[in-house]
């Protein structure tokens, strides 16, 4: 698959959706908040759920997979703290800096894109969602810890992990799977419906999202840094782990690609709920994603190339 038709097929139809949820934010002003709740509360869950339920993945499969998350995860936290020593931030900077590169987009813009690449292979939309999870968990417990470390504990931050729908989603869509219990059609039609109807809704409301930070003072060292470690260092390192561990295939190209994605909008969440450098975490989400428009092309393309 060439370059330029893996940009036209794929991120295209994605910087579509993402312009129009701009163009419709900055026309209309939506409660964002409403929508964000719709999607995490309804939609996603829901093609959470299809997703696992139609899919088997083998056990050993599974095991690999997480040993690789751990892995990856662990090497980009040890490499975030060296670089944000190096770059000589401050302790909420810092924070902001290693979130921006460890939280992945693995939600908004994983699964759509997952979606639109793996429509024939269910296998591959599943791994994305065990990254979207194990992405979440990270989220709720090193990057919540980056920033609040000495006013939430453990239990809170377990708790907060119980609530989320979307894990509830995963562990039902996995058990009737493995019971093979089928679903009557008058249960399944709405929730494939509502399945359907995640990638367009959650593309919308990021571009929403994006339409809503500021563009002064995008372009600086820490911006640029936290980019290139999350659109280049991220790749590269899944690159070596995936050789490392011998996984090919589907595997191989799902877990490479997923590596690619923008700094997850969930730093940028956490900062403004606590008050920690909101501006830079925002600023820093937009400037990924639009950078991974060219970034994520090139390692789809690597990913067919290497991983056939």
């Amino acid at each position: 698959m060439f370059i330029g038709t893996i940009f036209v097929n794929i991120i295209i139809p994605i910087l579509i959706l993402l312009l129009i949820g701009a163009a419709l934010q900055r026309k209309f002003a939506f409660n964002l908040k409403a929508i964000s709740n719709l999607i995490t509360y309804c939609l996603m869950p829901a093609a959470v759920f299809i997703n696992l339920y139609q899919t088997e993945i083998d056990v050993q499969i599974l095991l690999e997979i997480i040993g690789y998350l751990v892995a990856f995860s662990l090497i980009i936290i040890v490499v975030t703290a060296v670089l944000s020593k190096l770059l000589k931030l401050d302790k909420g900077e810092a924070a902001i800096f290693k979130n921006s590169i460890s939280l992945i987009n693995s939600g908004n813009y994983g699964i759509p894109v997952s979606q639109l690449l793996f429509q024939a292979n269910p296998l591959g939309i599943s791994i994305q969602i065990i990254v979207m999870v194990f992405q979440n968990i990270l989220t709720y417990t090193y990057g919540l810890y980056n920033l609040i470390s000495a006013t939430k504990s453990g239990m809170e931050i377990l708790k907060s992990l119980l609530k989320m729908p979307v894990i509830h989603a995963m562990l039902l869509g996995g058990l009737l799977n493995w019971l093979q219990i089928p679903i009557p059609s008058f249960i399944w039609t709405p929730i494939s419906h509502l399945s359907d109807a995640f990638l367009a809704i959650a593309l919308i409301l990021l571009g929403a999202q994006l339409a809503q930070i500021e563009l002064k003072t995008i372009v600086n060292r820490t911006i640029i840094t936290s980019s290139i470690g999350r659109l280049i260092i991220g790749p590269s390192v899944a690159l070596l782990l995936i050789f490392l561990f011998g996984l090919d295939g589907i595997v191989a190209q799902s877990l490479f690609i997923a590596s690619s994605f923008p700094t997850s909008r969930n730093s940028s969440t956490l900062a403004l709920e606590y008050d920690i450098h909101p501006d830079l975490a925002a600023q820093t989400v937009l400037f990924s994603t639009v950078l991974s428009a060219i970034t994520v092309t090139i390692v789809v393309y690597l990913s067919g190339v290497l991983f056939v």
